[in-house]
């Protein structure tokens, strides 16, 4: 595209858009209300021609601004409602959950193996476990009442479950924030935890006490664990749009990609706030050990039923976890 042919081309009808919207639409005749509605459908086309093509930043610049207020002197100012609310946990964040499916669960099975693997060598070979901490520091730790049990009750319930819940919508955001980066940071941030909770597991493995560890970490760790998953495997994903946007322009796939990732940011953050609250409240109770990981299965079965009925059934009704159409650019079509 020759970009000055284009400009001299439809300046008069940015213009024309321009004067239009200097005037109150109540000043409008019913005739340049319509020619308001077309310049603007065509100003919006014109910039997704030019940003598909040759993205001049001061014209893009330019044109944007003069489409988003022509779209609100169209459409008028829309104001979000729990309407809004109730599509996107009942619709979006399900439909986006079950989308990126093959990459979260394939991110837990490899994250299960990894944690077994370093559990297992860790809690086989003393020298591995002896650059963890002096033996004195680790019969501390894994000692009945120990570092590893205390830890779930030195805090009041409220307090730790909003501390946790904060740690976690931390991990959570930076998986799904990375995954610009080739995702590569993503597998760092995995990485990490793998190591954390397998040192746990090898750890009390070697003391002759993972059930108790396994009774302290399931309750909250199988709804917290997949919460992670599902971050990290829609952060790979959008790492591989980078690499691979498929029949979209590269910008509008990360355009898309990264806003269902920003959807998926809140939904994750009310999952680990439930999770949250298990590993506060009912991780340190006094509930026999069956029953506190009664709670965290029921919890992950139900997020599970919620991602593979809820989101299932969305995603074959067309939905794919964005935005609705209405708050959505609209771009040119890509020739295949």
């Amino acid at each position: 595209m020759d970009l000055d042919v284009f400009v001299a081309a439809h300046r008069a009808e940015w213009d024309r858009l321009t004067a239009l919207l200097r005037r109150r639409r109540r000043t409008l005749t019913g005739a340049e209300a319509d020619e308001l509605v077309s310049l603007y459908q065509r100003t919006a086309t014109h910039l997704s021609q030019i940003q598909s093509s040759s993205p001049d930043p001061a014209l893009v610049s330019r044109l944007t601004s003069l489409v988003a207020r022509a779209r609100s002197a169209v459409v008028g100012t829309r104001r979000a409602t729990w309407r809004d609310a109730a599509r996107f946990f009942t619709v979006a964040f399900p439909a986006a959950c079950y989308r990126s499916r093959h990459w979260w669960v394939t991110t837990g099975v490899l994250f299960v193996l990894v944690v077994a693997a370093l559990g297992w060598w860790i809690a086989a070979t003393p020298d591995v476990r002896g650059t963890v901490a002096a033996p004195e520091e680790l019969r501390e730790m894994t000692r009945p009442g120990g570092a590893y049990e205390s830890y779930y009750s030195s805090s009041p319930a409220a307090a730790f479950s909003a501390q946790v819940w904060t740690n976690n919508a931390q991990v959570a955001g930076m998986s799904l924030a990375f995954g610009a980066l080739l995702g590569l940071p993503v597998l760092w941030v995995l990485l990490q935890n793998a190591v954390n909770v397998a040192a746990g597991v090898g750890l009390m493995a070697s003391a002759d006490r993972l059930d108790v560890f396994l009774g302290l970490i399931l309750p909250h760790g199988l709804l917290e664990l997949t919460a992670v998953f599902v971050a990290a495997g829609t952060g790979l994903r959008l790492g591989w749009t980078v690499i691979d946007p498929g029949r979209r322009t590269r910008r509008t796939a990360l355009a898309e990609e990264g806003r269902v990732a920003i959807g998926m940011a809140i939904g994750l953050a009310v999952v680990l706030l439930l999770s949250g609250a298990i590993e506060g409240f009912v991780t340190p109770s006094g509930l026999p050990t069956w029953a506190r990981i009664a709670i965290g299965v029921v919890a992950e079965v139900a997020f599970l039923a919620y991602v593979f009925v809820l989101g299932r059934r969305a995603v074959q009704a067309g939905e794919t976890g964005d935005t609705v159409a209405a708050d959505r650019q609209t771009d040119a079509p890509i020739a295949p």
